[in-house]
């Protein structure tokens, strides 16, 4: 386990300047496809931030992770938030940050256990020193499954929307930020009222 962590720490020390060619959920969904026999074609391709829409970048801030530039890497404010809802009889919302989601995405899957929460727990600190936030948001915004098959910014935005990421509008952002906690689910066209809370998030935000 501990030679696991240490390969996955230097990973994670790569990725500051190499682009992660694949992931552990690209991976997931491949052997599924296969052990399943349904078919399957990936679109995956990584492109840098500044060709990705601000207003894209925005929404998915607003969306996942609102406290992105203020916490470390856990929002130990939304922790507590989730702990209260769930005494209360029932968790609302998630207290995931987008550095715990992408430690899960690039090295453990969509699976859930205490030993992957426990490893992510260690990592999630080395990616926030390792990487930074501008790179972490890059990373995720590239890798993140936005639909069956579909991975990263650039391939949804053609995928849904026929255009680049660097193209999209601040409505069509919103419904694709909008599908993220449930991407095999969701679609665009059916999220328009979490999106306007979206866009009234990224109001509140200043964006």
């Amino acid at each position: 386990m501990a030679l696991i962590w240490v390969l996955a720490a230097l990973m994670l020390a790569a990725a500051r300047w190499i682009d992660p060619p694949t992931t552990a959920v690209h991976i997931q969904r491949r052997l599924q496809a296969w052990i399943h026999h349904t078919p399957y074609r990936e679109r995956y391709k990584f492109i840098p931030l500044g060709q990705i829409s601000p207003d894209l970048q925005h929404s998915v801030i607003a969306a996942e992770d609102a406290r992105f530039y203020q916490h470390h890497g856990f929002d130990w404010h939304q922790i507590q938030i989730a702990a209260e809802e769930d005494l209360q009889g029932g968790r609302t919302r998630g207290a995931s940050t987008i550095t715990q989601q992408l430690v899960k995405n690039l090295f453990f899957g969509t699976s859930r256990s205490f030993l992957r929460k426990g490893a992510e727990f260690t990592l999630v600190p080395v990616a926030e020193f390792v990487l930074g936030k501008r790179r972490m948001l890059e990373i995720y915004l590239n890798v993140v499954e936005w639909g069956p098959g579909i991975y990263g910014a650039e391939s949804a935005c053609h995928y849904y929307d026929g255009t680049a990421a660097r193209n999209l509008g601040r409505q069509q952002a919103a419904r694709l930020a909008a599908i993220l906690p449930a991407p095999l689910k969701r679609r665009p066209e059916r999220m328009n009222n979490y999106s306007e809370l979206i866009l009234e998030r990224m109001r509140q935000m200043g964006w």
